[in-house]
């Protein structure tokens, strides 16, 4: 008997044909083994059917129909290309030589949400076990092979995935046709309103009207340098800017340029400042277009071929900043794959001279919950082969 096992992407089940042992024959819809059969998903083969499948007259836009809520929401496959590949995993976990199925799409929400909807739509009952992990290096791979999850582990998370598709539709089907309807007298086309992007879009409408709004003013600040070198600005109780009447400063600079200061009060205090929490997806993007200007997109796009392209880093869309206990004895070895690389080789060393890593701060189980923060994976990282991205990334 053989163990079907359902990736996300191509790529990805070309990574795990090549980490599981034996040799694989290439089928074009899936990689064939003696032990293993590994087929793909191209991310979301299926999706929530349009409301006028559910009922012919719902293909007229009418408030006299809605709410618009399915008894129980229906699938589709999204297009042809996305049903041709449906029908193909369909065949093969129907197979009678196929006795257990591997959900290897990626270890997060949507990677579950996918997975579901080709399951759920196979109509097939047969166990399902869960592969997840954090870096799609062979090792990393082998290892959650030998640690797989009963599928039944990962249901709440299944749950919050069809919740949210489920909500999507709902909001945007329904919000859509209501504001269009209204709107159509002063609009004259579709009124767009969905869960995330009207309560964004709220946010840079009011965000914008802030800045119209604004009526620049002048001011004048006033600095002075003084002889031993040191630098001071002029201040008014807790004000050092000179609103109104700015020949002030003027006033101001001409009675002290030349003269002798009087230093009336002096203060010492030490001040330490904290390191910065390991990345998550969000801090990442944020850090990206701060020193480089990336778009969020642009910053997810190098990090996901990073870790799935070039298994340089671990699982990029977590939400947790920081690391597991029993990842504390890998560190000094994924320390030592930098030492190679010039740009991280003072560090790294660093990192393998202490004899005890200062990992307080980072290292918390309870904030770990699906997927630790973004690091380097353990293994040899060709940087010659990174997009210019990849390498600020």
């Amino acid at each position: 008997m053989k163990t079907l096992v359902v990736a996300e992407k191509p790529s990805v089940a070309r990574d795990l044909s090549d980490a599981l042992p034996g040799t694989f024959q290439n089928e074009d819809t899936h990689y064939e083994g003696d032990e293993y059969v590994v087929t793909f998903a191209v991310g979301h083969l299926v999706q929530l059917v349009d409301p006028e499948v559910y009922d012919e007259k719902l293909k007229k836009w009418r408030m006299a129909d809605l709410p618009i809520v399915p008894e129980e929401f229906k699938l589709a496959p999204r297009d042809a290309k996305a049903k041709k590949q449906l029908k193909a995993i369909h065949k093969l976990m129907k197979r009678d030589d196929v006795d257990r199925i591997i959900n290897a799409c990626d270890a997060g929400r949507e990677g579950e949400l996918i997975f579901a909807y080709i399951y759920e739509t196979a109509d097939i009952e047969k166990p399902v076990q869960r592969l997840w992990v954090s870096s799609m290096t062979k090792q990393a791979i082998r290892e959650g092979f030998e640690k797989l999850r009963p599928g039944e582990e990962l249901q709440p998370l299944e749950a919050a995935a069809r919740s949210r598709s489920e909500a999507d539709w709902l909001i945007g089907m329904n919000a859509t046709r209501a504001a269009t309807i209204r709107g159509r007298a002063w609009v004259g086309g579709v009124v767009s309103l969905g869960r995330v992007q009207t309560p964004t879009l709220a946010m840079m409408v009011k965000r914008e009207r802030e800045i119209q709004a604004f009526t620049p003013e002048p001011y004048r600040l006033v600095r002075a340098r003084f002889d031993p070198r040191y630098e001071g600005m002029w201040f008014e109780g807790d004000e050092t800017r000179i609103f109104g009447d700015l020949s002030r400063a003027e006033q101001i600079a001409e009675k002290v340029t030349g003269k002798d200061g009087t230093v009336e009060k002096m203060e010492q205090k030490e001040q330490s400042e904290r390191p910065p929490l390991l990345y998550d997806l969000t801090s990442l993007q944020r850090d990206a277009n701060r020193r480089f200007g990336f778009s969020a997109r642009r910053t997810l796009q190098a990090a996901q071929s990073l870790y799935e392209d070039k298994k340089a880093i671990t699982y990029p869309r977590t939400s947790s900043r920081y690391l597991s206990g029993d990842m504390v004895p890998f560190l000094k070895p994924t320390a030592e794959t930098l030492v190679p690389i010039g740009d991280y080789a003072a560090a790294a060393r660093y990192v393998l001279g202490l004899d005890r890593l200062p990992l307080q701060r980072v290292v918390n189980d309870a904030r770990v919950d699906d997927h630790h923060a973004i690091i380097p994976t353990d293994v040899e990282h060709p940087v010659d082969r990174f997009s210019p991205d990849e390498r600020r990334i």
